[in-house]
């Protein structure tokens, strides 16, 4: 081997292995890439990492450097049939000077819409490849040598063992879902996440819902509990009569009292005729009171009737109506603080603390926030019939490093905005800037209140940056003294697009 070549691979080497000191594989993707395309002097670059078995059109763990949206999509394609399939299939390099021009490749539609030139594409992981390197269009003149390819060759083949590594770690640590027994025994594919504090909360669920008793939900508001309620409801012998809702907040006491107990006809100025309540509706299933903390003392009373006599009287009506409705209650007060400062009752507030549930704030599970934003994109763009849309790596790492004070709720209605964003600038991919739109000129930030969650997002932003300042961007110097993972100043130097 000549001296040049034997050098070459020698440093490459010793690059990969500093590399390969990193504990997260996207970090290792994305700057294993970064050498490969700075040693080829490719334009374009694209590291994938197949699933066990697979080599699918949408692998797990990918990175891009150099392309568009559109890029990888062309590039994507070629997967299943193109250059790369070709270097999956065979096991070995793949290179070309033009694949518009090569016989092999000339007819594929990808190849041809996106005018593909010069590729070199090598397996990673030989004749069982894990995955695949794919370098596109060489400077300065488009053409890669046989260096390059034997450049490529073993960077493939010495990435290939740290890949494995951490790969299969973070299989492992997506396979130990704590709510897989407990999703295998019921249908609750509305509660995404798959956290420790979920698996807690989806316990209890299981247990309430074997038991015909009251049920009083706590936790803080857009935390969820709405889908936890109807849960319980889905999985108990109830399951085939109606589930109905009732915001204890969102009407004044009379017609609320209408709306939960009924009318008879004269009642008020609008019951022109018998106007059936919830829990009519509710008869024999579900009743399911939101915010039940801001019920009047006047309407509790009337609903501990309801919880220990099984009746009820319409308003203007002097005749009972049996009930056989159960109640869950969902509230954010503190119901124990509320009944001694006297505005709660403690009778009715025993009646319901038979079987508590509190559910944990996106704080308390913040494993969760990646897969509940991917899940809320999805639905956006069902929802708004959108063309499809994927989070971006950097948008999912902005989403992941953010507070959600709001909670679910309040990270449902960013991504649903986010996703129309996206859409409007026929973007595939929902990218931090659409997440998290900078105001537009100091005139607009000054003319409208800092939100909490912008305010927050920007002092993390400066706290890093400043932390990677005085550490002379050393990652691991700069994670000790914020207390952080290496990993995961990694993920905020993404998701804030810091650069040196």
């Amino acid at each position: 081997m000549a001296p040049a070549r034997l050098q070459l691979e020698r440093d490459l080497y010793f690059r990969l292995l500093e590399l390969g000191a990193r504990e997260d594989l996207a970090p290792l993707l994305e700057e294993a890439l970064a050498l490969i395309v700075e040693v080829t002097g490719a334009r374009k670059g694209y590291l994938a990492v197949f699933a066990p078995g697979e080599s699918g059109d949408a692998p797990p763990f990918w990175i891009a450097r150099g392309c568009s949206a559109e890029d990888v999509d062309g590039i994507r394609r070629s997967i299943s049939s193109g250059v790369i399939a070709e270097a999956v299939a065979t096991g070995r390099t793949v290179m070309t000077p033009s694949a518009l021009d090569d016989p092999r490749f000339r007819d594929n539609r990808s190849v041809q819409a996106h005018g593909i030139g010069a590729v070199v594409c090598a397996p990673v992981g030989g004749s069982s490849p894990i995955g695949v390197l794919y370098l596109q269009d060489r400077e300065p003149d488009g053409s890669f040598t046989d260096e390059d390819r034997a450049c490529a060759e073993t960077f493939a083949r010495h990435l290939a063992p740290l890949v494995d590594r951490l790969a299969m770690r973070r299989r492992r640590d997506q396979d130990a879902d704590p709510t897989r027994p407990l999703r295998q025994r019921m249908r609750v594919d509305a509660l995404i996440g798959r956290s420790a504090a979920l698996a807690e909360v989806l316990g209890q669920v299981e247990s309430a819902a074997r038991f015909d008793v009251s049920v009083l939900l706590g936790g803080p508001s857009g935390s969820g509990k709405t889908a936890l309620a109807r849960a319980i409801h889905e999985h108990s012998p109830r399951a085939d009569k109606p589930f109905v809702e009732l915001n204890c907040a969102a009407l004044p006491e009379p017609l609320f009292e209408s709306e939960l107990f009924g009318a008879v006809p004269g009642a008020h100025s609008t019951a022109t005729r018998r106007l059936p309540g919830k829990l009519a509706a509710a008869q024999g299933g579900t009743l399911f009171l939101d915010e039940i903390g801001e019920l009047s003392l006047g309407v509790q009373a009337k609903l501990l009737q309801v919880l220990q006599a099984k009746e009820y009287y319409p308003l203007g009506s002097a005749r009972p109506e049996k009930s056989d409705a159960r109640v869950i209650a969902a509230t954010n007060a503190d119901l124990q603080a509320a009944v001694e400062a006297r505005t709660f009752r403690g009778d009715l507030f025993y009646r319901l603390n038979v079987f508590v549930i509190r559910v944990p704030g996106l704080d308390e599970r913040r494993e969760d926030v990646a897969l509940l934003a991917q899940h809320f994109c999805a639905a956006s763009a069902a929802k708004h019939q959108l063309p499809a849309l994927t989070l971006g790596r950097a948008a999912l790492r902005a989403i992941e490093a953010a507070d959600w004070p709001g909670h679910v709720r309040q990270l449902a209605h960013v991504v649903e905005t986010a996703a129309i964003r996206a859409a409007v600038e026929r973007s595939p991919v929902v990218e931090p800037r659409h997440v998290f739109p900078e105001p537009k000129g100091e005139a607009t930030a000054d003319a409208r209140p800092l939100l909490f969650q912008e305010a927050t997002r920007r002092f993390q932003k400066q706290f890093v940056l400043e932390a990677l300042e005085a550490a002379s961007w050393n990652v691991s110097e700069a994670a000790r003294r914020m207390g952080l993972s290496r990993a995961h100043v990694h993920n905020l130097i993404q998701a804030f697009e810091l650069r040196r």
